[in-house]
This record gives C-alpha cells, sequence and structure tokens, in this order.
C-alpha cells in the first residue's frame, strides 16, 4: 500500500523511543538521552538492527517534530514573561552568550579550523536546551530553588539568541563569504519579519481562536491551530528563514494570547510524541562509528562547555547583582546542550559549509552535558558553597561594592522622569519602523504569490501591482503617522527638560524642538528611501501612490490616528491576560529561604492516582510526612495557599513545602496508584425520564426539597407536568402532587431506584386494597 513504509518508520520510531525512554526513566537519565540512543540503535547505520533506512522519511520525521518542538518552545516564551524575567537578566543572558560565542571561536582558532567551522561551533555551543534544563530541574526538585528559576529564565532567553544565531548562520549559508558585511541587515530583517508577523498575529489569531473555541468543537480546533502552525512555519521557509522560526513564532503569538492553556491542553499530546520523533530523528542521522572516532574530540569539546558555559552564565549573572552563590549555581544547571545545536549542526553539514563531523560532534556533546546536568544541579550548592568560601577577601569585598553601585544607579534611574516617559515612546517607535520596514521588505514575495493566483493584469491591465502597491503604502501610513507623533512628542519632551532653568528657556525651547523634529524627518527620509524600490515600474507606481497617500494624509489623518489606537488597543487587550502557573516569574512569594532548609517542589497527579477526589485536610499530609500543600495549578491557573477543603483532581500540579525528605515522600505518596478499579464514568448515560406520582407515593404532598432527590438518588427533577402546566426546573419549594409527571435526570440505575422507592406503597395503602 502506498504510504506504508512511512507509518511502519512512524511506528517502529515511536515503540523504540517508549521502551528506551522508560529505561532512562527508570535508572535516573533524561529521556532525551533515552530518544537520541534509540534513533542510533535503529537508523541506517547499524547493520545489525536497520529498521529505518530511508533517509527522506527521516528527514520529513524529523522536519515535522522540528516544527512541535519549536511551537512547544515558543509556547513558553512570551513578551510578558519577558517583562517579568527583566532586563537585567536579558543583559545577564546576552553576556554569557558572548563570552561562550567568542572563546568558543577561540578554541576553534586554536585547533587550526576556519573562520566558518569556529562560527558553527560557537553557535552550537552558545545556547542551551530548555527542554533538557526544564526536564533535569523538575526530575531533580530544585524548579523552584531561586537557581532553578534564574535557570529556567536563562535557558528561555537563550532560545531568542538562538534564533538570532539560527537566521544569521542560515544568511551565511545562503550568501557565502560576503555574508559577514551583511550582518546589520540580516539583523534588521529579521527583526521586521517578527515583528510584522508578530502585529499581524496578534491582531488576527486571537480572533480566530475565540471564533473557534466558540464554533467549532475540539477536533475542529485542533485542526484549525495545526493549519496554523504549519503555514507560518512554510511562511518563514519562503521568507528565506526557516520552519523553525515560523513555528517558534506562532508559539509565543499564541503565548500572549487568553487561548495559551487551551492551546498547551489540545497539543500536549502531539508535542510529546513529535518531540520524541525529532530526538530520534536526529539519533537515527548519527553514524554510531563516528562517534567512537570522534571520540576524544567529543570529550574535548565537552569538558570545554561544561567548563565555559557555568564560567559565562555565572559572569553576566554576577554582572546584574546577583549574589555570587545563585550566580554559580545557575551556571552549573545552565550547561547541556540540545535541540538549537542539532538544528545549526544539520544546517552548517547539509550546506556542506563545514565538515560531517560536526553532527555527530554536536550529539555527542548534548548526550555528555546532559548526563552530567543532573549530577552538577544536585551538588551545585555544595560547589557553589566551596567556591564562595575559598574567593579572596578582596574580591568579596569588590562584588559588595558593585552591587551597592547597582543598587544605587538603579534607583536613580528609577527617578529619572525622561526616561520614564520616553522608553514606551522609544519601543512605540522601534516597533513602527520595524513593522513598516517588513511590509516594504517582503513585499516582493507577497506581490509575486499574488501574481501566481490572480495574474498580473488583474481588473485592468498592471492592475494587481498597481492596486496592491496603493493598498500597502495606505497600510504603511498609519505606523509612519504614529512614528512621527511619537517623535514629536518626545522632541517637545527633550526641549522642555533642556532649557529647564536657563535664562531663555521660552525663545530656546522651540529652536531645539524644530531641530529635533528636522533631524528625525531627514532621518525618516533616509530610512524610507533606502528600503523603498527605487526601480522599473515599481518607481513610478511609488510616484503615483506617493501622491494618493499625501491626499489621504491630509483627508484622513485623523481617521488614521483613531485606526492605530484601536489596533494598539486590539493588541494589547490580545495580551493582557495572566500566566498563572507556579513558574519562576509568576510566584513572587516563592523567594530564596537561605538556611532554612526549606524546599518547593511541584508533582502532577496521574490519572489513576489514589488520592484523587479527597481534600487536603483528608490527606493529612502534615501530619503523615511533615509537608505542607502550598499552591495548585489546575488548567491553567494557579490557586495559591489552597484551603483544608479543597478537592484534588487528576492532572492537578501540587506544589509541596517542606524539608527535602517531607516533599519527596509527599510526592510520592500523591503520585501513588494503586490498581484498584475505579468507577466507570457514566455521563453518557444520562438521560431524561418521565414518572407519573401515583396517589400512594409517600413523595406526594412533600417539597422537592424535603425530600433531596439529588443527595438520595443522585437525580434531578427537570420539569413537572401538572393539569396542562409545564413547570420547568421547579425550585425546591415546589410541592408534588398526586398524579404529577415529572421529568427526572439521571442514569438508567439512578432512576431505576427512584422509580421503585416512588412507587412502593405504604402499609396503610397495602392494607386497604387488600381489604
Amino acid at each position: 500500500m502506498h504510504g506504508i513504509e512511512f507509518i511502519q518508520d512512524l511506528a517502529i520510531i515511536l515503540i523504540v523511543a517508549g521502551v528506551v525512554g522508560w529505561l532512562c526513566q527508570r535508572v535516573g537519565l533524561s529521556a532525551v538521552v533515552g530518544f537520541l540512543v534509540a534513533g542510533m540503535v535503529v537508523g541506517p547505520f547499524n547493520p545489525r538492527v536497520t529498521l529505518v533506512s530511508d533517509t527522506e522519511r527521516i528527514q520529513t520525521l524529523a522536519q515535522v517534530g522540528l516544527v512541535f518542538l519549536m511551537f512547544s518552545i515558543g509556547l513558553q516564551l512570551s513578551l510578558r514573561k519577558m517583562r517579568r524575567l527583566g532586563m537585567s537578566l536579558m543583559l545577564a543572558t546576552a553576556v554569557g552568550a558572548i563570552m561562550v560565542y567568542y572563546l568558543s571561536r577561540l578554541l576553534g582558532i586554536a585547533m587550526g579550523w576556519s573562520g566558518r567551522e569556529s562560527l558553527f561551533l560557537a553557535g552550537m555551543l552558545m545556547v542551551s536546551s530548555s527542554a533538557i534544563i526544564g526536564k533535569i530541574l523538575h526530575e531533580t526538585g530544585t524548579n523552584h530553588e531561586r537557581s532553578g528559576q534564574l535557570a529556567m529564565g536563562v535557558a528561555v532567553l537563550e532560545d531568542v539568541v538562538a534564533v538570532v544565531m539560527l537566521t544569521l548562520l542560515n544568511s551565511l549559508v545562503h550568501m557565502g563569504t560576503g555574508a559577514r558585511t551583511q550582518v546589520g541587515e540580516t539583523l534588521l530583517f529579521l527583526g521586521a519579519f517578527v515583528v510584522l508577523a508578530g502585529i499581524a498575529g496578534l491582531l488576527l489569531i486571537p480572533s480566530l481562536l475565540k471564533r473557534m473555541s466558540i464554533a467549532a468543537n475540539e477536533e475542529l480546533q485542533t485542526l484549525g491551530i495545526a493549519a496554523m502552525l504549519f503555514g507560518l512555519a512554510v511562511v518563514a521557509d519562503a521568507a528565506g528563514y526557516s520552519l523553525a522560526l515560523g513555528a517558534f513564532l506562532l508559539g509565543t503569538i499564541v503565548a500572549e494570547t487568553m487561548h495559551r492553556h487551551q492551546v498547551e491542553r489540545t497539543f500536549e499530546g502531539m508535542r510529546d510524541i513529535f518531540s520524541a520523533v525529532f530526538f530520534v530523528a536526529i539519533g537515527m542521522q548519527i553514524n554510531p562509528r563516528d562517534l567512537r572516532s570522534e571520540g576524544l574530540l567529543i570529550l574535548g569539546v565537552a569538558a570545554f562547555t561544561l567548563t565555559v558555559r557555568p564560567v559565562a552564565v555565572t559572569t553576566g549573572l554576577a554582572l546584574i547583582g546577583t549574589p555570587l552563590k545563585d550566580a554559580l549555581r545557575t551556571g552549573l544547571t545552565a550547561t547541556p546542550i540540545g535541540e538549537f545545536s542539532f538544528i545549526i549542526a544539520q544546517l552548517g553539514v547539509a550546506a556542506a559549509v563545514v565538515p560531517p563531523r560536526f553532527y555527530p560532534l554536536a550529539v555527542g556533546v548534548s548526550l555528555v552535558t546532559t548526563l552530567a546536568a543532573p549530577w552538577l544541579t544536585r551538588r551545585s550548592e555544595k560547589i557553589a558553597n566551596g567556591i564562595v568560601a575559598r574567593q579572596p577577601r578582596w574580591l568579596a569585598d569588590w562584588f559588595q561594592a558593585y552591587h551597592g553601585w547597582l543598587e544605587r544607579l538603579r534607583q536613580r534611574r528609577a527617578r529619572n522622569l525622561l526616561w520614564q516617559l520616553s522608553r514606551k515612546r522609544v519601543a512605540q517607535v522601534a516597533i513602527g519602523v520595524l513593522f513598516v520596514t517588513g511590509l516594504v521588505v517582503f513585499s516582493g514575495q507577497l506581490l509575486a504569490m499574488l501574481e501566481s493566483w490572480l495574474g498580473r493584469d488583474w481588473l485592468f491591465p498592471y492592475g494587481l501591482e498597481i492596486t496592491f502597491w496603493i493598498a500597502l503604502v495606505l497600510v504603511m501610513l498609519a505606523p509612519v503617522v504614529a512614528i512621527w507623533r511619537n517623535i514629536s512628542a518626545m522632541a517637545m519632551l527633550y526641549a522642555e527638560v533642556s532649557t529647564r532653568g536657563h535664562a531663555q528657556a521660552k525663545r530656546l525651547r522651540p529652536v531645539i524642538e524644530n531641530a529635533l523634529k528636522i533631524g528625525a524627518g531627514a532621518m525618516m527620509y533616509v530610512w524610507l528611501a533606502s528600503i523603498l524600490p527605487a526601480e522599473g515600474t515599481a518607481k513610478w507606481l511609488l510616484v503615483m501612490t506617493a501622491v494618493i497617500a499625501v491626499l489621504a494624509l491630509l483627508v484622513l489623518r485623523r481617521k488614521l490616528i483613531y485606526w492605530h489606537s484601536e489596533m494598539e488597543i486590539e493588541i494589547l487587550s490580545a495580551m493582557e491576560t495572566s500566566d498563572m502557573k507556579m513558574t519562576a516569574t509568576t510566584a513572587p512569594w516563592l523567594q530564596p529561604h537561605g538556611d532554612w532548609n526549606l524546599h518547593m517542589i511541584d508533582c502532577t497527579l496521574p490519572d489513576l492516582a489514589d488520592c484523587q477526589g479527597k481534600a487536603i485536610a483528608d490527606l493529612d499530609l502534615r501530619a503523615r510526612f511533615g509537608c505542607s500543600v502550598v499552591g495548585i495549578e489546575r488548567q491553567g491557573f494557579m490557586i495559591p495557599l489552597p484551603p483544608p477543603e479543597a478537592v484534588l483532581y487528576p492532572r492537578d500540579k501540587v506544589l509541596l513545602m517542606g524539608t527535602t525528605e517531607q516533599v519527596n515522600a509527599g510526592r510520592g505518596f500523591l503520585g501513588r496508584v494503586s490498581g484498584t478499579k475505579t468507577a466507570d464514568s457514566v455521563f453518557e448515560e444520562v438521560r431524561m425520564e418521565a414518572v407519573v406520582v401515583p396517589a400512594w407515593s409517600r413523595a406526594a404532598g412533600k417539597s422537592l426539597g424535603a425530600l433531596s432527590l439529588a443527595r438520595e438518588f443522585g437525580i434531578q427533577v427537570a420539569g413537572i407536568h401538572r393539569g396542562g402546566l409545564r413547570i420547568l426546573n421547579p425550585s425546591g419549594e415546589e410541592t408534588l402532587r398526586a398524579s404529577d409527571e415529572i421529568l427526572v435526570l439521571g442514569t438508567p440505575v439512578q432512576i431505576l431506584d427512584f422509580k421503585t422507592w416512588l412507587r412502593e406503597q405504604p402499609e396503610e395503602f397495602a392494607d386497604v386494597k387488600a381489604d
């Protein structure tokens, strides 16, 4: 049968991944290690057990897995999360990445590698794996430690660094040796594409998700989101980037909406399946003999990574004022490399920019660092304490003085009124510039796509091109007007601040304001002239559309301002959701606890957990183990400090607090599954049935509240038919009468029990009937 080979390969991959992943979990290793090893076992390079041999199908599986993996990574990142992480942590991440970059380049040069080879080596080592780090933190119970929170924040921000680095390397592959002079342009175009896709996504995707959640069932919602996922991945690929960027962007867009948790829940199973497929497919492309032949190189680069990455991350965190102990523990945790390193190595090898050994090198270093990471994480406190205790006195004094200076700098910046008033406008100007740049830069691909659909002479000769440029310029008008309004406001603000207290303030203020406006206007002209096409028919079309734009600006100026304000409100409303999850950035009450010997770990209740349906008070965890439940995350929402009567349900994520021994014992108890058969759900059997109240029934003459039918039989009275009168959803005060026809809701067993009770004859009726 056609296509059966692909299904067979997928079945083999899933079976082997499940078995090997389970074995790794049993021995305390990361499942990612098992997936990579499983791929090497069943791949085409193992002649003894070659179960999957078609390299093209392997590549296809890897691409599909990559799309889902990058989508799930993007869901963990959003602008709101980046704001909560703060500019200081972003700066620390950038400093650490730059340090690893330059040290890796030096390593490559020292080994005699070319500039390109050392560049790809730096790209592979400068970013960690947020997927692997997240699993290690959860498995070691340190995801609610201060160091674990910082490590996860660094890993999430390094995903952004990885996307930028992947784009630059992709540019190098396509542009050749001249790419070095195009780095600024490449970053500008990347930013333009991201902003354009982000704004368009925030305007369209939330409304689409809302409509689907109302009008479509879960099956159609899943299909719609999957279509958007692969669609944006293809758009990013057509724009000259990678499928990974498109999938990552959709994840970050969805993360900004109120539908994030719904999408996470919908795609949870698919994410787990195809993430495993990605890592197994990566392993299948590795020849185990290459790992052996490159063993010394792999061990050497792995040792370099396990040394340089902790030093770089620690340095970056120390520079923003993080205590040395926490910085060291974070650096030791943020060591493993993973998915982005594989993608970068695969890009270089596929384009023949680097030798084939880079691929097994990336996988081998990832395996070594992933194996070492749990050991380093568990012993990070002991290692950090030893280093802090042995640091020179002058270094400790320097750190203390430096942190004091940073604190004074933060206070000064908080009191800087000019910065507080202008930073939002600076951000709006930057976003507007990138948005307009993206519209123009990628207009060529959009026009070509429309021409393939509609034809060049749509409506009239050259009709499509004329209509397209007129529409494009009109769309650009609103953000351009907004950019100029923000610049004008900042010019007035700077003129006011710079002349405050001057004797000639009234005379100097308009001069400075106009000079700033003239300079900004000249810069806007240079910017627009550099991005707009100035050759062929496009030049004359731009002249014509410029005239139309001026007329539209004169007539529709107020409307343009209104439309831009509406767009900003729409985007902000799409982002006005809170992440009520038990993470480092949404639980500010999780502060460092020093020497209190208190720890926090979370555990997810299995579907068949023995404790499901029981209240916290009934479990009595404090008396049994000494730990307390301090938070519950349910369906994406956080319940802090739940009351004792709170009931636990399957898939609840429970946050426990206590000593290490106490929380581990509590987690084991909550995750216990005895295997006892539980009652099957009878939801599908619920029905309505009409029952007549006999004259002798004990229910006659009594109110529904007094009968308590819901408590006694589990049924509900949906309506009463009495002498042509229908009473829907009767209240508890309603009294049943003989010959009433009542409509009851319940399962067949419940209804049968109720009918039997209802029709039972009291003794006096039985005696009368006998006489």
